[in-house]
């Protein structure tokens, strides 16, 4: 077998991505930058401790790392890997951007933009593979000072390249996916942006991989079992709560066991997974009112959209948004906020193996830390429901994974 390239996994999550590039056995990690702790345990676990996907650096702690930090401490470190990287791939935290909330330009998180910039210039990578929301393609227009459009800064900051640290740029180019064109049974449409370096990109054009990733993914996910649509029910029907049992890491709560396995999506995220009970399939302790309530919700309202103002008078509800979701089509994106959704045919929200199901994460990838969170400690604390919420779905990282490796 030839050698696997190399790549480098930035505001990494609890590794979707590095999920789908493993999963395409053409890829091995150097490292993985992480700055919350949760998402990183998870990531260590299933990729670092279990699989050995990354070849850790002696230079860095294999630990959770703030970008900014290893720019200041290891920027020799970064230098020296130069001409050793095919890929630095990942995109910064899209809180500060996303539609679904308050898209402040001055929030913090933005400026992570600049650091992305800076440690590419730094470590010079052959490729990068970039992701972020739908809103950095678009302008700030409803604040105060009318803002730049982030994806088009990024664009032109990486074709410039720079004398300070040596960089020659790249030859970029970006578009909006529909993950739910690539087998993922959620519309979720994300800005994805690719770039060769302009040393190597004579003969290549990142336009190709574009091209390549929508003409290979029929007969990618024909080898896989499954079609280029997936619906909800197709992810989770063996989920349903049938048989229960007691949940192995909260004693408190049910889980059920797997119900049998039914469609070719199912059996793929299963594999031969041995194990009767899912991980991290624990249910939510809902009142008998919040039930009669979903189950109401479930008869009466109309299925992918949020519930009407007419039902949230009925039942008294302040909650912004509850949306009771159709089994017989992809879900809409889904967020960090498990209480959003109400089941297809159950009352009750999801469990976190559902939604890692709906993100297209292997069954035998287990999520660590909280199950949930609240108040302050949201802006300190990534549960599992929202590492699964902001992760790039594996599914379409291990097609980038096959592409990439194709025209490099």
């Amino acid at each position: 077998m030839s050698e696997k390239r190399t790549y480098i996994d930035l505001f990494a999550g609890c590794g979707g991505l590095s999920l789908g590039l493993f999963n395409s056995g053409h890829w091995k990690g150097k490292f993985a930058v992480e700055k919350n702790s949760d998402a990183f345990k998870t990531l260590e676990h299933n990729l670092i401790n279990q699989n050995c996907h990354f070849d850790w650096p002696n230079w860095l702690p294999q630990s959770n790392h703030d970008i900014n930090e290893i720019i200041k401490n290891y920027s020799k470190e970064l230098k020296q890997l130069r001409g050793t990287i095919d890929m630095v791939a990942g995109g910064p935290p899209c809180q500060g951007f996303s539609t679904a909330g308050r898209r402040i330009e001055i929030d913090d998180r933005n400026k992570l933009i600049e650091s992305y910039i800076k440690f590419i210039r730094l470590v010079q990578p052959r490729v990068i593979f970039f992701e972020n929301v739908k809103g950095f393609t678009q302008k700030f227009d409803k604040n105060k000072v009318k803002g730049r459009v982030y994806s088009e800064y990024v664009k032109n900051a990486l074709k410039r390249g720079s004398k300070r640290f040596d960089s020659i740029g790249y030859e970029v180019y970006g578009k909006l996916i529909d993950f739910s064109e690539f087998g993922v049974p959620q519309k979720r449409t994300r800005f994805i942006l690719v770039g060769i370096r302009k040393d190597i990109a004579d003969s290549l054009n990142p336009k190709v991989f574009f091209e390549k990733i929508k003409n290979n993914r029929t007969l990618f996910l024909k080898n896989k079992g499954i079609g280029l649509t997936n619906n909800l029910q197709d992810a989770i029907s063996d989920l349903l709560r049938k048989k229960e049992t007691i949940s192995p890491d909260t004693k408190s709560f049910k889980t059920s066991f797997y119900n049998k396995t039914k469609t070719g999506y199912q059996k793929m995220l299963k594999g031969k997974l041995k194990t009767n009970i899912p991980d991290s399939h624990r249910f939510a302790k809902h009142n008998p009112d919040t039930i009669k309530k979903f189950e109401y919700i479930l008869k009466h309202a109309e299925k992918n959209k949020p519930i009407s103002n007419e039902i949230k008078a009925k039942f008294n509800s302040k909650k912004r948004t509850i949306i009771p979701l159709s089994g017989s089509t992809p879900t809409p994106t889904i967020t960090t906020l498990p209480d959003d959704y109400i089941h297809y045919c159950e009352p009750r929200i999801f469990t976190v193996r559902e939604y890692a199901r709906i993100q297209s994460f292997n069954d035998w990838f287990e999520f660590k830390g909280k199950y949930t969170t609240g108040g302050k400690r949201r802006t300190q604390e990534v549960p599992r429901y929202s590492q699964i919420g902001n992760a790039i779905p594996p599914l379409f990282g291990e097609q980038v994974g096959v592409v990439l490796n194709t025209i490099i």
